[in-house]
């Protein structure tokens, strides 16, 4: 069994920066491809960022473009989350989810494993 805990949410002023961490375990963790999701109060999941797993392509919302960074630490089996310049909209739970096949990297239904989630709150 895979499992994911995420860790690195918080309070923070907007403008400011968090990392989110996810880090996986299990006997069966092989991954093609992680990603983070959010989900804000009345809202939808949806899809922030995904990264490889062997090749290191790596894919963002358009929302967070240019100010968020996806990477991966192999030997730790962690995923990371960057994000700089918060916004009060970036306010969400944070997920992080994997999955052992490629497909579609914006669609939660594709993605076998999920974590707990973190709380990422942004005040203006």
């Amino acid at each position: 069994q895979v499992q994911l805990v995420e860790s690195g949410g918080g309070l923070v002023q907007a403008g400011a920066s968090l990392r989110l961490s996810c880090a996986a375990s299990g006997r069966s963790f092989s991954p093609n491809t992680m990603a983070w999701f959010r989900q804000a109060p009345g809202k939808e999941r949806e899809f922030v960022a995904a990264i490889t797993w062997s090749g290191s392509s790596t894919y963002y919302a358009d929302s967070v473009k240019g100010r968020f960074t996806i990477s991966r630490d192999n030997a730790k089996n962690t995923v990371y989350l960057q994000m700089n310049s918060l916004k009060s909209e970036d306010t969400a739970v944070y997920y992080c989810a994997a999955r052992n096949y490629a497909d579609s990297y914006f669609r939660p239904s594709t993605y076998s494993y999920w974590g707990q989630g973190t709380q990422v709150t942004v005040s203006s």
